[in-house]
């Protein structure tokens, strides 16, 4: 299983499956991150957190613990 979080900058990936629970699911479908999207991974802050990526046509800053929880191909 490899998630968003181990994503590199400049990959262009497709949301397989979303992990978690309640609120916190719902929060990142609310985002417009959903099962088939492409995402790319635009930038990495220099710690890691947050990534920025260009989802649906708009720019998106998530948390790490956000981006573990999106599995990806």
């Amino acid at each position: 299983m490899r998630t968003l979080q181990e994503a590199r900058i400049g990959d262009t990936v497709s949301v397989k499956k979303l992990h978690g629970d309640g609120a916190v699911r719902r929060r990142i479908m609310d985002m417009g991150i959903t099962k088939g999207v492409e995402v790319y991974i635009r930038k990495v802050a220099p710690l890691g957190d947050p990534i920025e990526v260009n989802v649906r046509g708009y720019e998106l800053s998530l948390r790490k613990a956000d981006a573990a929880m999106i599995e990806i191909e």
